[in-house]
């Protein structure tokens, strides 16, 4: 557990020395509403991409079926609510799976909502911001 003022509860000393070694571009996945706010509070987002956030797009079968992916409406108020303007990208399901793979981190949550993975693609902070 961390016990330092402003940082998370949620972020392990593993997960802070993982989000500290990764360099601009470098991407992480992730599950979990909870654990993604208590991220953002440290790791900026990537400003020159597309979409610094991206999750799997529904297979046809569960598009066919109507399948519902609420956890991504909790995730697009999270990124909101930290500053970034983008929406969430959908990748095809074979394409997450390779880009998962380059990650330079993967957290492995216990994440239950069907679709709930998650890449975000980091920053780098602003000069203003540094100090």
């Amino acid at each position: 557990m961390v016990v330092l003022k402003g940082v998370p509860a949620l972020l392990s000393p593993e997960l802070l020395y993982a989000l500290a070694r990764m360099g601009h571009g470098d991407t992480i996945g992730l599950g979990i509403p909870q654990l993604l706010e208590a991220m953002l509070k440290l790791l900026p987002l990537d400003t020159y991409v597309e979409s610094p956030a991206v999750v799997m797009e529904l297979v046809s079968s569960d598009k066919e079926k109507g399948l519902q992916t609420p956890v991504w409406r909790s995730y697009q108020s999270i990124l909101w609510e930290a500053g970034c303007s983008s929406c969430l990208a959908k990748m095809e399901r074979f394409e997450f799976y390779e880009e998962a793979k380059k990650a330079f981190a993967v957290i492995a949550t216990g994440e239950t909502a069907l679709y709930g993975n998650l890449i975000l693609t980091k920053g780098v902070l602003a000069p203003e911001a540094l100090f």
